[in-house]
């Protein structure tokens, strides 16, 4: 039995590949609210208001590979700390005529939409834990019903000055090939199973959040793998919360097999459905 991560693990960064690097800039800044933190030849980075630690990266490819069908990014979803927050982006997008969706997932309320480039994005607030459906085997029931959006909208304060001081990437969610692998591949990194839709999707986190890893096969089942120098993710990364937690995750890898290097503190993955996992502290 694997060792469980531990409940401070986060998702720290999503690495991009992209076509049009000004473009996909100018989107993530003004309409997702991120800021340029830096731009380095081909690579943007992007984070939050008020921090200095970028959360995105874009990176613009020569020649890329443009492909349908495969695993890989399904959304990467933008934790906002209150649901004034939540309100704030939401006013915003409807006043500069995004194409939106938008769900109450019973832990959360979310918006959707997508970049230039057709990778998803959700923008997404908690609810209260006390509000969670969680069952005593540590389920977490997910539900996707009708967005309350005129609360929503009634909680901002009409002062949307970028996406919010405090935000950071809640989860990915990806498209998979396989999920009774992809299962297996992700208890042995130390993440627990937390919903279950059967044959279409499996939910992960660390600890006792809702999700850190959304999978699905939405997109078919035994799809082809996301390969180089394709657009779309090249990369997802994860914090851990201390050296030795660090230390402790990469004698857990040794102990259950799983192929990992070791670069600059950091450990590299690459899952079975051909995406790169990165682990730091």
């Amino acid at each position: 039995m694997a060792v469980t991560l531990p409940k401070e693990t986060i998702v720290k960064q999503v690495k991009l590949n992209v076509q049009n690097l000004e473009k996909m800039t100018e989107f993530y800044t003004q309409m997702i609210g991120l800021v340029l933190l830096k731009k380095e030849l081909k690579t943007a980075f992007l984070g939050a208001q008020d921090s200095s630690e970028a959360i995105v990266v874009l990176e613009e490819l020569v020649d890329p590979v443009v492909k349908d069908k495969t695993t890989g990014l399904y959304h990467t979803a933008f934790l906002l700390p209150s649901r004034k927050d939540l309100g704030n982006s939401l006013v915003w997008l409807l006043q500069n005529n995004s194409e939106i969706g938008a769900a109450d997932h019973g832990y959360s309320e979310a918006i959707y939409l997508a970049d230039p480039e057709g990778n998803g994005i959700e923008i997404y607030r908690d609810k209260p834990m006390t509000e969670w459906d969680i069952r005593k085997d540590g389920e977490i029931i997910g539900v996707t019903e009708e967005l309350d959006g005129d609360a929503v909208v009634a909680a901002a304060d009409g002062k949307w000055l970028g996406m919010a001081p405090g935000s950071r990437i809640g989860h990915v969610h990806l498209q998979v090939a396989d999920l009774e692998e992809t299962e297996t591949f992700y208890e042995k990194l130390g993440f627990s199973l937390k919903s279950n839709f059967g044959r279409r999707a499996k939910f992960f986190a660390a600890g006792e959040y809702h999700h850190h890893i959304g999978t699905n096969t939405w997109n078919g089942e035994h799809v082809a793998l996301i390969g180089e120098n394709q657009l779309g993710l090249a990369w997802y990364k994860f914090q851990l919360p201390s050296k030795e937690a660090f230390q402790l995750f990469n004698k857990q890898l040794d102990e259950t097999s799983v192929e990992y290097v070791t670069v600059n503190e950091q450990v590299i993955i690459q899952d079975p459905n051909g995406m790169q996992i990165k682990f730091g502290y």
